[in-house]
């Protein structure tokens, strides 16, 4: 049996990379952080987009970024692999989070679980310059750009919402054709068709 342990690591709960050598002394199978960039004070959506939902908690607002808390837990550890749990596609930029994932898929020899999902906080896309409407659209097609970067060695990909150009891209993943990319989502056909396809 694999186990997954996950935390929002900020700068008042264990160091990452602290956590990340206990896990793996603990012998789990990954560590999974997840991603907010900020969160705007306004608080009009719910915690999780649930009407009736409790305050959300602080530690959204101070979590670490995950690329980063995640290379520095590749440089302290061998085997534990390292996983996004999530990553909002839909407020990143496609070819840098693409450098990212293969950039920490590269230095830990392979360990990367890109975890993905839509997102539900409204404000926090909406700085980023993303529609709520659009959300699930832009992250599949964010998701295909990436993949056509991983393994083209002169990419571009052309979408609707999403285009490339084509272009050189390095690092490639170790792992091949590219990371596990793992999506998680309410349940329902727009997220189980996503899933087959991503």
């Amino acid at each position: 049996m694999k186990i997954a342990v996950d935390i929002f690591p900020t700068d008042q709960t264990i160091n990452p990379v602290e956590f990340a050598r206990a896990a793996e002394e603990l012998g789990f199978e990954s560590i999974w952080f997840p991603e907010h960039s900020h969160i705007p004070t306004s608080r009009l959506s719910p915690w999780g987009g649930r009407d009736g939902a409790p305050p959300l908690p602080d530690y959204y607002d101070r979590t670490y970024d995950p690329f980063v808390a995640l290379g520095a837990c590749a440089a302290a550890t061998s085997r534990i692999k390292l996983a996004t749990g999530i990553c909002l596609v839909a407020q990143r930029d496609p070819i840098h989070t693409a450098k990212e994932v293969a950039t920490v898929d590269a230095l830990s020899d392979g360990r990367m679980i890109f975890g993905v999902g839509y997102g539900w906080n409204k404000e926090e896309m909406a700085q980023h310059g993303t529609k709520y409407a659009e959300r699930r659209a832009l992250v599949r097609e964010r998701i295909l750009a990436m993949k056509a970067l991983w393994t083209q060695d002169e990419a571009s990909f052309a979408g609707d919402l999403v285009q490339i150009e084509p272009s050189w891209v390095w690092p490639k993943p170790t792992q091949r054709p590219h990371p596990p990319v793992v999506l998680g989502g309410a349940a329902g056909p727009k997220t189980a068709a996503d899933i087959a396809e991503l």
